[in-house]
């Protein structure tokens, strides 16, 4: 037997069909569902499907250095548009995906970089107008057809926004052409001209923390640590206008990602904004609520929110959600990106206590489900991270609304890390570990976010520019040399088919996901875990009869165990792999379970006895 039929067979025994265009679904009825309702599919539409070739230099004329065009080289834009993703509505739906969340599709500078270091801003991350959609990805009428035309298929959109930099444009009169070494607060106050023993400047400014109008009005020379200026060709480039005037920005160099730089540096030379200051603040409030206003967009998620202060998000976050609320969405997820590559629930978790983050990304989930695949960590770590969950804001009803994932298009595919991992596997151990993470993925507490090209097998070479691969018929010699997973094919051809073993792994499970709420609502508890890699165990839901149970072997070994259930669990049928019918004793099930195999087991209440 193949190992695709063999996951078919342990699926349900057929293959998820491709979903059918439903009749349009009342906007009321999208926007009432809560956020741990939904799968998330997260896509860089430059990198997804090009619907029309007409925008891929975005209207600009000249190479590949003016227009940021070249579809063979992983660096640059490659055609994916706006028009695409609403072509292949109906392949995205296909998976069981419910929320679309998208890559910044806002006006970016089209190359920046050194000589030689040039790329382009492909991936929306480095904004200049922030008031419109990128010519490269279509018009803004063309962004309003495809979140209606998601609302009209029961989905939402998430857009993906930054607020803590924009482009690189403004320049420093003392390095110009080398890096600009981080220069602190204590060596280079607001007062003085670079320096402690530098000219006065800024009178009567009491520094950032007093973050009223009046004290920074009297901000005025952006001077204290570098000499900025802005290259007279881009002197007004940033929209709205008021954010091409250095004083709205940090100017104190490049962050080292440590200590004060971690908020006052500037991200790989982007502009770093001045966010203590009030209009900032109010800017970025205008700037985003507008979008909300304009387009009906269903959440936010929130680039290098790490590196912005807190009182920023707190004044932002709740103007959000109120704008929101106003246009009639009554859910309105927020999720930011705190990177971390560790199980640490607790540095995530200060960004919903502190900053007042609705939601963050869920670092801890990555780290844990890394560990446990690749086999350097015992299933433990699952239960360290559950334990965890106390430490958010709102504590267990938070960790359900946090979007999980196995990778990214920063740190790199789940698949490339398996690979790093286990070097001689053979193609269906391959498939299994990816299947294996799935099943975590959406069986597990959270909200299931998956990186467009998981469910082909994609692979990458790393993170970064490496893992961003095209689901179109690609040029790029460094992604077309990559081993898929589930497949021969490589990423020369497009990967829009539903033939991938884990695309209907995905499929299947999203529906099973759909179907039990207890996978979206219910409380876990890890029920087998130890410190070596082999059975991990938790159940989703109350001790009422109903619960799920969920079971892996992350071991290249068979298991069997007895593994506490709920006491009211009297049977179990099979939804995923193959399930006992029966308890062993109440309170307990035998599980057996093959070498990185599963099972998700639906209890069924002990029947009372008759009268």
């Amino acid at each position: 037997m193949s190992i695709t039929m063999a996951l078919l067979l342990a699926l349900g025994g057929q293959a998820a069909a491709p979903a059918a265009v439903p009749a349009a679904v009342p906007i009321e009825q999208v926007r009432a569902r809560k956020a741990e309702d939904e799968v998330i599919y997260f896509v860089l539409p430059d990198r997804f499907e090009n619907g029309d070739p007409s925008n891929d230099k975005g209207g600009l004329n000249g190479d590949r250095l003016t227009t940021g065009y070249d579809p063979t080289s992983k660096g640059f834009y490659h055609g994916g548009d706006l028009k695409g993703l609403m072509q292949r509505l109906d392949y995205i739906q296909s998976l069981g995906v419910t929320a679309i969340w998208v890559a910044p599709i806002i006006k970016n500078k089209a190359v920046q970089g050194g000589k030689g270091h040039e790329s382009a801003g492909y991936h929306g991350y480095w904004i200049t107008d922030f008031t419109k959609v990128d010519p490269h990805f279509g018009s803004d009428a063309e962004f309003a057809a495809f979140v209606d035309a998601a609302h009209a298929r029961g989905m939402k959109v998430y857009m993906d926004i930054i607020a803590n930099h924009t482009a690189d444009v403004i320049q420093y009169r003392e390095c110009t052409n080398k890096p600009c070494t981080y220069r602190s607060k204590g060596d280079y106050p607001y007062q003085r001209r670079g320096g402690v023993n530098g000219k006065p400047i800024n009178p009567g400014f009491t520094g950032d923390a007093v973050q009223t109008p009046a004290n920074f009005a009297k901000l005025t020379d952006p001077a204290y640590a570098y000499t900025p200026f802005v290259p007279a060709a881009e002197a007004s480039v940033k929209v709205p206008a008021w954010l091409n005037d250095p004083k709205y920005y940090h100017n104190r160099g490049d962050t080292t990602f440590s200590g004060e730089s971690a908020r006052y540096g500037d991200f790989a030379g982007l502009d770093d904004l001045m966010t203590e200051d009030p209009r900032v603040i109010a800017g970025f409030i205008s700037i985003y609520g507008s979008w909300i206003d304009r387009f009906g967009v269903d959440g936010f998620r929130i680039d290098t929110a790490r590196h912005v202060n807190p009182e920023f998000w707190q004044a932002f976050v709740p103007a959000m959600q109120s704008r929101a609320a106003a246009r009639g969405i009554p859910n309105f997820p927020i999720f930011g990106e705190v990177y971390s590559e560790a199980v640490d629930p607790g540095y995530t978790a200060q960004f919903t206590r502190r900053d007042k983050y609705p939601e963050v990304l869920d670092f801890s989930f990555q780290a844990a489900a890394r560990g446990m695949l690749s086999g350097k960590t015992g299933t433990d770590v699952f239960a360290k991270l559950i334990d965890g969950d106390v430490l958010y804001e709102g504590g267990d009803a938070t960790a359900l609304r946090l979007p999980t994932f196995l990778g990214n298009h920063d740190m790199g595919r789940m698949g490339h890390m398996l690979d790093e991992a286990w070097p001689k596997a053979t193609e269906a151990e391959r498939l299994q570990r990816m299947t294996l993470a799935h099943v975590l993925l959406l069986s597990a507490r959270g909200v299931p976010t998956i990186y467009s090209g998981d469910e082909q097998g994609f692979t990458g070479h790393g993170g970064d520019q490496d893992s961003r691969e095209d689901m179109f018929a690609s040029k790029v010699e460094t992604y077309n040399d990559n081993r898929l997973i589930g497949t021969t094919t490589t990423t020369a051809t497009e990967h829009f088919g539903t033939d991938n073993p884990i695309f209907q792994t995905i499929a299947k499970l999203s529906q099973i996901r759909r179907d039990h709420p207890q996978l979206r609502h219910g409380r876990t508890v890890v029920r087998a875990a130890s410190d070596k890699p082999g059975l991990l165990a938790f159940t989703r839901g109350d001790d009422d009869g109903k619960e799920i149970l969920v079971a892996l072997n992350t071991s290249s070994q068979p298991v069997t165990a007895n593994v506490e259930v709920g006491a009211q669990s009297a049977g179990f049928a099979t939804l995923a792999g193959s399930c006992p019918a029966r308890v062993t004793a109440p309170g307990s099930l035998m599980i057996t379970l093959p070498p990185l195999g599963y099972a998700i087991c639906a209890a069924a209440p002990a029947r009372l006895p008759s009268k």
